[in-house]
């Protein structure tokens, strides 16, 4: 069976590695274009782009897939992505965290199938890793659902669930979650060379929406319950970054652990090598690993040689 996949990320790009792997021809690959990143502002490719290149397949960057674009570049480019998919004898299209939406006119090639990396209906869009662990989830998965023109409502094929640790981090979920999709996507690809890969609808009741990640969403308002705050950091590792900000300076806060104490909201109570206690609206937050700008990530010992904070108190 041949496969054209579309996807971005390093979430992506262990599926591809996958799909390759297990023996799928791949003719195309489409992925996103390369973007400046890091501190030079380089420009880079994408995590799935690599792969392509390294397995040798042919790779697509379009801006857009809509030929209907007001923007001539878009739809210059839209439209010889649509003629080189049109060209192509492939059986199925995977997608997996590509970042642009497939139009009608893509989704009437061949049938499109897609890894999304939570129990739907929970969690449909951009973020659902980051939104499960926000919210205290207690448990997430992966989906692998057949796509259709609406965000994420498309009927499912497998789901597979993964428990949400105290310690995950929205890293290590990632990581979870991106080993599972690669190995369902290669059993829902065999399945469907037997014809035995059968789809569900979702259910109406449960839906939820994962917004895309805004930085502002990091600044942490120590007035809210340490308990919210606890999961904040770990779903904003690695990005964007849990921020606290002491007399003006901006501090990323990547592990902490809600305790039992009261006080004023962002008066640090109490400071010693094993972390920094924070008054939270409820509780108090004990941070253990801090980064100061242009610094490195140190556990709360280390960090306190250089800023100390016993009586300050975070914005």
């Amino acid at each position: 069976m041949k496969v054209v996949f579309a996807g971005t990320p390093e979430f992506a790009a262990v599926a591809l590695r996958a799909i390759h792997q297990a023996g799928f021809e791949i003719p195309l690959v489409l992925t996103q274009p390369d973007r400046p990143a890091g501190r030079g502002m380089q420009l880079q490719a994408s995590s799935v782009k690599g792969v392509a290149l390294e397995y040798g397949i042919e790779v697509l960057q379009p801006l857009s897939l809509r030929m209907d674009s007001k923007d001539p570049q878009r739809a210059s480019e839209a439209q010889a992505a649509h003629e080189r998919l049109s060209s192509l004898d492939y059986d199925v299209m995977v997608v997996a965290a590509y970042g642009l939406i497939l139009p009608r006119s893509t989704l009437d090639i061949a049938p499109c199938i897609n890894i999304h990396g939570s129990l739907l209906p929970r969690w449909r869009g951009a973020a659902p890793i980051h939104r499960a662990i926000e919210s205290g989830d207690r448990e997430t998965g992966v989906t692998i659902m057949g796509m259709e023109e609406g965000l994420d409502t498309g009927p499912m094929m497998l789901v597979e669930r993964v428990p949400i640790d105290d310690a995950d981090t929205t890293g290590s979920l990632h990581d979870k979650l991106a080993a599972l999709g690669a190995a369902m996507i290669v059993q829902a690809l065999r399945r469907m060379e037997q014809g035995d890969l059968s789809a569900t609808p979702q259910p109406e009741a449960g839906v939820t929406y994962a917004a895309k990640i805004s930085k502002d969403e990091a600044k942490l308002d120590f007035s809210l319950p340490a308990e919210a705050l606890w999961r904040k950091v770990r779903a904003f590792n690695p990005f964007p970054g849990a921020q606290g900000t002491v007399n003006g300076t901006a501090i990323k806060i990547w592990q902490a652990e809600p305790l039992d104490a009261q006080g004023t909201p962002g008066q640090v109570l109490a400071v010693d090598a094993g972390g920094i206690v924070v008054a939270c609206g409820a509780g108090a937050l004990r941070l253990q690993q801090l980064q100061k700008p242009g610094g490195k990530r140190l556990a709360a010992g280390e960090f306190l040689k250089s800023f100390p904070l016993a009586g300050m108190r975070f914005e």
